[in-house]
């Protein structure tokens, strides 16, 4: 972003913030985006994209600062200057922000995640830094640092790393980073006998759920990504980077791949899976460069994972029109059907299994809220759960299988992250470690569960975060957080960044609209295609609720949503644009009809059972163009937007948002204003690092409070 001066010259408006209504928004002319028809005819209908000219997909490569036409730099650089002047009045609140998130985060520090072998494997975040640093130490021994990522960032203008594990006997320490910001990781190798760091992969792997050590240690399974960015095929790398073979190559651009290691380190298993459909396959420890033998094949309709405990199989399945999943027994050789372990309850989804040699442990919605459940050869079942109104529960995997305890972590929205060990025998708790945040006490704050009626009678959760004692007048501004898509829950976790702005009189609020799972697959179903449209009512639904109930009034909630949320606060801001104060769409998809009639998109084939095919189906076309935000702006009197992207995001590009921004612009009654902010060096997530997140968290709250000031 230029300064405010070079802000001011740029866009030829003199000098001085002469303020408008309420001196909220300096009064700056903004950019306005040229027009360019672009009739399209598709399945007999008609509509002129005049936005169109602002796409551009290099031939090869990535996008960057140096390649783009000049028209769309023109574009980006126009609405970059414009935000950072409309923005400069809350420069000061943005840094206050930021110091208070980091003053709180000081000496946030994880607890193990992983024990094994007498190997205790941890990550922390030092006082004052804002990286990781992954260490290991053995039963009172000295802690060896493994990787400091302080370190690898320095000097990079992008860093993101995901899948850290040690190999099984740990003699390497594995993980993927991205420094590009497209998504595309290298892989690097630790050697811990000498310490020595080397580049295992050097471009193109998958990091999410796409790496894993053989259980022998001789060999490291990664996924490769194709040049549409999908991941296609999966490579066997000896720990040496001697030798990389192919294993498999699938060709279906609807399926996505996935590679992990079995509980009892007896297979390595490649999941190759779309919206409806899954397919398992299995290398065995005891043949690790043989061919991968095949579970069940792939049928449409049925999905499934597979592990294994107690000396068979186990399957996590939905087969036989078990939508909420079951728990099988399978024969390892034939791979049939022994025995029920869990069966189909309508209702109560299975979301995880964690194989123990002693227990079987699942996390599984009841009511819509987590509980851990442990399944124990003889059959017996212990359910564990917590008290508070709203709370979430991880199950960490990759955990030692011989274990006689299982991790997990526990937190709410005024409870930090607390790592419990669980005994498998009993169920007995014991706090291991709690997150520390600094000049905090829980008290000072209140959770409540609260339930919003939709249009259809449904009854839509919300999880509400307030400061204790604060009065149900009406005069409380809100902030409401949504996603509601591909089944992904929005869970009431623990965050710094919203206890900032509940500090400041705020209220948050997390609607659990349809489209997620939080009720279930059936609430998921309730979201999705061709009911889509109850995401949208339901997240409106909510804000009216809140308000109807004297949490905070109308006018006063600012709407917020990431990618698919931002599809969901867009399009809400489109059938109720007086109801907010304001709307942050981060990364948003936003220009449904043309994406998903992109065939070449990397992400088109596999999600058309989630949106519908516009290539294909005419009713699917009608669908998506009744409720895609860009289609539908209309002349109306719309609050403030502010609408994020990354130059390289190959999910979700820039000129999604920047077509809404600019129609939005174009057509709003009201004279507030809608920005467009560019991140030039990264893709679809930012920097993996406090100071970035706190720093986006704090312009996006920032936004929030000038919209209801």
């Amino acid at each position: 972003m230029g300064s405010v001066a070079a802000a001011a010259l740029m866009l030829g408006h003199r000098a001085g913030w002469a303020r408008e209504a309420g001196g909220r928004w300096p009064k700056i002319t903004p950019p306005q985006s040229p027009r360019i028809s672009n009739p399209i005819e598709q399945l007999g209908r008609s509509r002129d994209d005049s936005y169109s000219w602002m796409k551009f997909i290099p031939a090869s490569g990535e996008r960057n600062r140096t390649n783009l036409p000049a028209p769309v730099a023109k574009m980006l650089t126009g609405e970059n200057a414009y935000a950072d002047a409309m923005l400069n009045p809350t420069e000061a609140m943005q840094a206050e922000l930021v110091r208070a998130m980091l003053a709180r985060s000081a000496g946030a520090v994880a607890a193990p995640a992983l024990e094994k072998d007498g190997w205790r494997y941890s990550s922390a975040i030092s006082e004052g830094e804002t990286h990781a640093r992954y260490s290991r130490q053995r039963d009172g021994g000295q802690a060896e640092l493994l990787v400091d990522e302080g370190l690898r960032a320095k000097g990079q203008p992008y860093f993101r790393s995901t899948g850290h594990q040690p190999s099984p006997d740990h003699r390497w320490f594995a993980w993927a980073e991205d420094v590009i910001g497209n998504d595309r990781h290298r892989i690097c190798i630790r050697d811990n006998a000498s310490g020595a760091i080397r580049t295992i992969v050097d471009k193109d792997a998958y990091g999410y759920g796409g790496l894993v050590f053989s259980p022998s240690s001789r060999w490291l399974f990664w996924i490769w990504r194709d040049a549409r960015n999908r991941p296609t095929r999966l490579y066997r790398t000896s720990v040496d980077g001697k030798i990389t073979d192919l294993v498999y190559e699938e060709k279906d651009p609807a399926i996505f791949m996935s590679v992990k290691r079995t509980a009892a380190d007896g297979f390595v298993a490649l999941t190759l899976a779309g919206p409806e459909t899954a397919e398992v396959r299995l290398v065995s420890a005891a043949n690790e460069t043989a061919a991968p033998t095949t579970v069940w094949p792939r049928k449409a309709g049925v999905r499934y994972e597979i592990d294994e405990w107690d000396g068979s199989l186990v399957a996590l399945t939905d087969r036989d029109d078990a939508f909420d999943m079951q728990l099988l027994r399978l024969d390892p050789e034939d791979f049939g059907t022994l025995a029920t372990l869990v069966p189909h309850r309508a209702g109560t989804p299975i979301l995880q299994i964690l194989p123990f040699k002693t227990a079987l442990v699942r996390l599984e919605r009841i009511e819509g809220l987590h509980r851990l459940v442990i399944l124990r050869p003889d059959g017996s079942e212990q359910a564990i759960t917590f008290d508070d109104p709203a709370y979430a529960i991880e199950l960490p995997g990759e955990q030692a299988y011989d274990a006689s305890s299982a991790m997990i972590v526990h937190q709410s929205p005024k409870s930090p992250p607390r790592w419990i060990r669980v005994d498998l025998s009993n169920g007995e708790q014991r706090v291991v470690r709690q997150q520390t945040i600094a000049n905090f006490d829980p008290d000072d704050y209140e959770v409540e569960r609260l339930f919003a009626p939709a249009p259809d009678g449904e009854m839509v959760p919300i999880t509400l975060l307030s400061r204790r004692g604060m009065a149900r007048d009406g005069k409380a501004p809100l902030l409401q957080y949504g996603y509601g898509a591909y089944g992904v829950p929005s869970d009431p976790e623990f965050s710094i960044p919203a206890l900032a702005l509940v500090d400041r009189g705020w209220r948050y609020a997390i609607a659990h609209v349809r489209g997620g799972s939080e009720k279930g697959r059936r609430w998921f179903l309730g979201g999705r295609k061709f009911t889509k449209r109850n995401s949208f009512t339901d997240f409106v639904a909510c804000a009216e609720h809140l308000a109807a109930e004297g949490y905070t009034a109308k006018g006063k909630v600012v709407a917020y949503g990431l990618s698919a949320g931002g599809l969901l606060v867009g399009a809400s801001m489109n059938i109720a644009p007086t109801l907010w104060g304001g709307v942050i769409a981060k990364v948003p998809f936003v220009d449904m009809l043309n994406t998903m009639s992109d065939a070449a998109h990397p992400l088109v084939p596999l999600f058309r059972p989630d949106w519908g095919d516009p290539l294909a189906d005419p009713k699917a076309y009608d669908y998506i163009a009744s409720i895609s935000p860009y289609e539908n702006v209309q002349a109306a009197s719309y609050p403030p937007l502010l609408c994020t992207a990354g130059l390289k995001d190959d999910r979700v590009a820039y000129w999604e948002p920047a077509k809404l921004v600019a129609e939005v612009r174009r057509r709003s009654t009201s004279g507030n204003p809608a920005m467009l902010m560019t991140d030039m060096d990264s893709g679809h997530q930012g920097s993996a690092d406090l100071a970035s997140e706190y720093k986006e968290k704090a312009l996006f709250w920032a936004f929030a409070m000038r919209c209801v000031a």
